[in-house]
C-alpha cells in the first residue's frame, strides 16, 4: 500500500505557523493536550467570581512578563514568565519561572535590559508549554500585575495564538491601586513605588524578581487599604472604576 503523506501545501503552512491550533494538534498531539488543558481551565475560571472575597484573604498570583518589545499585536513575543502566590498579604513562598522560546530574534537592547540572551531563549520551551505550566500554577486565583495592561495584552495575544481563547481571570493592577491610594504622588512606576515604600530592589526586568517585588508592594498597599472603607474585591473594583 502506498504510504499516505500530508498535503505538501498544508505541511508548509503548518511549519510556517499559519494554521489554527486545532489543525496543528493533528501534527502534535502534545500541543493538543496543552491546548485542551488551557481552554478547559479558562472555561472553568468563569465560575469563580471572587468578587465577594475580602481582599485581605484573597488568593492571588502576582506575575510579570518580560517581552521582546511593547507591541503584542505587532510581532513582539513573551520571553519569560515569573509568578508568586499570595493569600491576602501573605507571600506563600511558592513561585513559578520559565523562559519562553519566542521563535524570533531578540533586540540587543532587550537582551541588555532583561539579561536573556538569544542562545538561552532558543533552548527554552515553546509558548504553549509555558502557558499551560503558568495557568496550572495560577489555578483559579486572581492575577495581579503592576501596569497590568501590558501583561494582559501579551497574555491574551498568547492565548489566542496558541489556543484560540482569552483570559478569564480577574486582574488587579497595583499601579491603579497606588494611584487611588496616593493621588498626589509624582510617579507610579514600580521603581518609584519601591523607593517610596523602602522595598529592597532585586534584579529589575527579571520576571520572577519583579513579581516578588510587586508582591511586597502589594503587602504595603494592602496595609493602607485596610484603613479605607474597602473589604471585598468588588469594593476595590468599584472604587478603581471611579479613579
Amino acid at each position: 500500500m502506498k504510504e499516505m503523506r500530508p498535503d505538501v501545501g498544508m505541511w508548509r503552512l503548518y511549519k510556517m505557523g499559519g494554521i489554527t491550533p486545532a489543525v496543528t494538534s493533528m501534527f502534535n498531539p502534545r500541543n493538543a493536550q496543552q491546548m485542551a488543558f488551557i481552554r478547559q481551565l479558562l472555561k472553568d475560571q468563569r465560575k469563580h467570581s471572587l468578587l465577594d472575597t475580602s481582599v485581605h484573604n484573597l488568593p492571588l498570583v502576582v506575575f510579570d512578563l518580560e517581552t521582546t518589545g511593547f507591541t503584542s499585536s505587532g510581532g513582539d513575543e513573551i520571553l519569560s514568565f515569573g509568578a508568586v502566590s499570595m493569600t491576602g498579604a501573605e507571600i506563600e513562598g511558592k513561585s513559578y519561572y520559565s523562559l519562553v522560546n519566542p521563535n524570533r530574534g531578540i533586540p540587543e537592547h532587550i537582551e541588555k535590559l532583561t539579561g536573556i540572551t538569544a542562545a538561552e531563549a532558543d533552548q527554552a520551551p515553546d509558548l504553549i508549554v509555558v502557558l499551560r505550566e503558568f495557568f496550572e500554577f495560577v489555578g483559579t486565583r486572581v492575577l495581579l500585575a503592576h501596569g497590568s495592561a501590558h501583561d494582559k495584552a501579551f497574555l491574551n495575544a498568547a492565548l489566542w495564538k496558541t489556543s484560540k481563547t482569552s483570559l478569564t481571570h480577574r486582574v488587579i493592577d497595583s499601579m491603579m491601586v497606588a494611584k487611588w491610594l496616593i493621588p498626589g504622588n509624582r510617579e507610579y512606576s514600580l521603581d518609584a513605588l519601591l523607593k517610596k515604600y523602602d522595598i529592597p530592589v532585586l534584579r529589575r526586568h527579571h520576571a520572577l524578581d519583579d513579581a516578588k517585588m510587586t508582591a511586597v508592594l502589594w503587602q504595603k498597599l494592602l496595609g493602607e487599604i485596610r484603613e479605607m472603607d474597602v473589604d471585598t474585591l468588588g469594593d476595590l473594583y468599584n472604587l478603581l472604576s471611579k479613579t
